[in-house]
């Protein structure tokens, strides 16, 4: 289960994305999220997922 808090959902997604994913893709799949609901979550924060870097800023 994945933090509510944006920040600390920030911190954890952009770890994993790092450490042991090469995509968000592979990330919601492996660990059964839902990718639009991390988008949305993360884009009311104000980040955004950047596919060249792998990873939300």
């Amino acid at each position: 289960m994945l933090p509510n808090d944006p920040i600390i959902l920030l911190s954890v997604i952009n770890t994993k994305l790092r450490d042991c994913y090469s995509s968000l893709d592979e990330l919601c799949d492996d660990m059964g999220e839902d990718k639009g609901k991390i988008i949305s979550s993360l884009s009311a924060a104000g980040f955004e997922y950047d596919e060249s870097t792998n990873s939300f800023k």
